[in-house]
C-alpha cells in the first residue's frame, strides 16, 4: 500500500502539469527526472537491499550512512556537471540541480528504509511512503498552481521531502533504542554516520558491482527519453513521458507479486524442486499476460477517452503511441517476473551481462527509430529492448533449470 500510494503521488505530479501547466513543462520535469534518477541511482550503490541482508551485522548503521552521504555528495557534483555542460538555459538547469537535491534527500531516507527493512519494521517503511507520496503531491501541486513555475514546484519537492526525511530520522532512533544494549543517548549517537576509511572502502568494493546493475536497470526506460529530447524537444518528451508514465501502475503489482514469490522461488529452486519453481514461474507470467492484456484492450478501446479524461486534447492525439506503450508494458511485465526467476536462482553475473545487451539494444533502437517515426518510434524501440529483456531472462531461467536438473553447481 505505501508503494501504491507513493507511486500514485508521483504519477499525479504529472498529471498536475499536463492540467495546470504544458506539455513543455511536463517535458522539463521529465527531463530533469531522466537526468537525476539513473545517477542517484547508481550511486546509491543497492545499500538498501545490502543493508536489509547484513545478518551478521558486519557494518554498523553508522558505516551504511557515512556511505551514503558521501555517494549522494558524489551524485550532486555528478548533476551540476551536467547542468553545466548541457549547455541548457539558467531556469532548465536550476530544474535539473534542485531534482538532483530532492533525489539526494530521498537517498538518505532509503538508508533510514533499509533500517527499518533490516529489523522488520515495515510499517514504518509504509508510513513514511504514505506521508511522503500526498504530501510531495499536494505542496508541489500547490507551489506550482501559484507560480506556474517547475522550478519552483521542484524546490517544493525537495522541501517536503526533507520534511519526512526528519520523520525517518526520529524513527530510526526509536528503533535503535528499542534494542536491549542500547540507552537512550547511544540510539541517538546510532544514528549518526561514521568515517572509518577501511569499513568505508569495503563497503564501496561490495556494492560497487550492484550500483552498475542499477544504473542499467533505470537507464532502460529512460533512453527513449533522450532519444525524444534530443530529436524532438521538450513538448514532444513531455506528452512520451505522460504516456509512458501509465506503466507506472502495472508495475507496482508486479514488484509487489514478484517481491511476494520470490522467497518461495528462492526455496524451491535450491531445494531442487524444478517442478515447483516452474509452476509458480509460469503462473506468475501469466498474470503478467492478463494485466499486459488489459492495459492493451484498454488502449484499444478507450484510449482516447482514458488520456482526455487524465491529461488533455493534446495527449489524446497519440492514442496510437498510448497503444505502443501498453504492448511494451505487458512485455515488461512478463520479463519482471522472468526476472524474479532469474534472482531466485542466484545468476546475479547474467543479469548484469544482461542489462548490458538490453542497454546496447535499446540504444540502437532509439537512435534509428526516433528520428524514423518520432513518438511511435520511441515506443517500439522501448517495445523491442524490453522483447531482448524477456527473452534474455527466459533463457536464463531454461539454463538455470537444466544445471538444477543435472546437479550442477549454480554460477552466481
Amino acid at each position: 500500500m505505501g508503494n501504491v500510494v507513493y507511486a500514485a503521488s508521483q504519477w499525479g505530479m504529472l498529471v498536475v502539469l499536463a492540467k495546470l501547466g504544458s506539455p513543455e513543462m511536463v517535458g522539463l520535469f521529465a527531463l530533469a527526472l531522466a537526468i537525476c534518477s539513473p545517477i542517484v541511482i547508481f550511486t546509491n550503490l543497492q545499500l538498501r537491499n545490502v543493508q536489509a541482508t547484513d545478518v551478521k551485522h558486519g557494518y554498523l548503521f553508522g558505516d551504511y550512512f557515512g556511505l551514503r552521504l558521501v555517494t549522494i555528495s558524489v551524485a550532486l557534483l555528478i548533476v551540476l556537471a551536467v547542468m553545466v555542460l548541457s549547455r541548457d538555459t539558467v531556469s532548465q538547469g536550476l530544474v535539473i540541480l534542485f531534482m538532483g537535491v530532492a533525489k539526494s534527500v530521498e537517498a538518505v531516507s532509503d538508508v533510514f528504509y533499509g533500517m527499518f527493512q533490516q529489523h522488520e519494521r515495515f510499517d514504518r517503511i509504509a508510513k513514511s511512503m504514505m506521508l511522503k507520496g500526498p504530501l510531495s503531491l499536494l505542496v508541489f501541486g500547490g507551489v506550482v498552481y501559484l507560480t506556474g513555475s517547475v522550478l519552483w514546484g521542484v524546490v517544493g519537492l525537495a522541501l517536503s521531502w526533507a520534511m519526512v526525511l526528519i520523520y525517518d530520522i526520529r524513527s530510526g532512533i526509536m528503533i535503535l533504542r528499542a534494542e536491549p544494549e542500547m540507552s537512550g543517548e547511544q540510539g541517538i549517537r546510532a544514528v549518526r554516520p561514521r568515517w572509518s576509511a577501511a569499513k568505508l572502502k569495503g563497503l564501496t568494493l561490495t556494492t560497487l558491482p550492484l550500483g552498475a546493475a542499477a544504473l542499467l536497470i533505470t537507464l532502460n526506460p529512460n533512453i527513449p527519453r533522450y532519444f525524444v529530447q534530443w530529436a524532438l524537444g521538450e513538448r514532444e518528451l513531455g506528452i512520451y513521458a505522460a504516456l509512458a508514465y501509465l506503466v507506472v501502475a502495472g508495475n507496482t503489482v508486479i514488484t509487489a507479486l514478484g517481491q511476494s514469490a520470490m522467497p518461495r522461488l528462492a526455496r524451491s529452486y535450491s531445494n531442487g524442486d524444478g517442478n515447483a519453481f516452474r509452476g509458480l514461474l509460469l503462473r506468475l507470467v501469466g498474470i503478467g499476460a492478463l494485466l499486459g492484456g488489459a492495459g492493451i484492450l484498454v488502449a484499444l478501446l478507450a484510449g482516447r477517452s482514458v488520456l482526455l479524461l487524465l491529461y488533455s486534447p493534446e495527449y489524446a492525439e497519440h492514442t496510437d503511441v498510448f497503444l505502443w506503450v501498453m504492448v511494451a508494458a505487458a512485455i515488461g511485465y512478463m520479463g519482471s517476473f522472468l526476472n524474479c526467476g532469474l534472482m531466485a536462482a542466484r545468476y546475479f553475473k547474467a543479469q548484469l551481462v544482461l542489462y548490458v545487451v538490453v542497454t546496447l539494444v535499446a540504444v540502437a533502437a532509439c537512435a534509428w527509430l526516433v528520428p524514423l517515426a518520432a513518438l511511435r518510434g520511441a515506443a517500439w524501440a522501448l517495445a523491442l529492448s524490453l522483447t531482448v529483456h524477456a527473452l534474455g531472462n527466459l533463457l536464463v531461467n531454461w539454463y538455470a533449470l537444466r544445471h538444477q536438473a543435472a546437479g550442477k553447481a549454480v554460477i552466481t
